[in-house]
């Protein structure tokens, strides 16, 4: 099974809902995929022993569902010029190597002019450092509040440009190809 990190706690984010997009792909595809968000997640961080020793429940099951995962899709906004602190967190809490050796990661960034490219970069340098897969078409959506906000034209304020929608399914295919080739290779997390 894959699984989405909503890579912010902020309830109602618009990484929530580039991740149901995102989801609703890969649902298309048949793939097995979950959504894990920081927003429900971030409950278990001010209780209990941390750091690759969680026991808040709630933590507990998303660190064990990461250790099993496939791959993960990480949709990331930028915030202040880089991750927001609860991913970084959460990342923080996960066993050292098990959570992320050898596990592929795809990345998509929200942000303004750029895109979400600085969170971005910088959670593959993080991912790097862990010993992951990076796949290396990342995707990112410059201006993410213009394409949910609410007019005439988009009144359920969702997700249209024919662009970004190509990319997302591009790199759902693709990285859906790069997880069962790493595992063909012998180079995957579950062999």
């Amino acid at each position: 099974m894959k699984h989405i990190i909503v890579g912010t706690d902020r309830a109602g984010s618009n990484s929530r809902k580039v991740a149901e997009l995102v989801y609703g792909m890969y649902q298309e595809q048949g793939e097995d995929i979950e959504i894990l968000d920081l927003k429900d997640i971030a409950k278990g961080f001010a209780e209990g022993p941390q750091y690759g020793n969680v026991t808040h429940p709630i933590l507990k099951a998303a660190a064990d569902k990461i250790e099993k995962s496939d791959g993960l899709i990480v949709v990331v906004p930028e915030y202040n010029g880089s991750m927001p602190g609860a991913l970084k967190y959460f990342i923080d809490h996960l066993k050292y190597p098990d959570a992320f050796e050898h596990r592929p990661v795809a990345f998509i960034g929200l942000g303004g002019m750029f895109g979400g490219l600085r969170p971005v970069e910088h959670l593959q340098q993080v991912f790097g450092y862990r010993n992951s897969f990076i796949y290396p078409d990342r995707i990112f959506i410059m201006n993410v509040w213009n394409h949910y906000k609410k007019s005439d034209a988009n009144p359920e304020g969702t997700l249209k440009d024919a662009m970004i929608l190509d990319l997302l399914k591009k790199q759902t295919a693709g990285f859906s190809a790069f997880i069962k080739g790493l595992k063909h290779a012998g180079l995957h997390p579950t062999r």
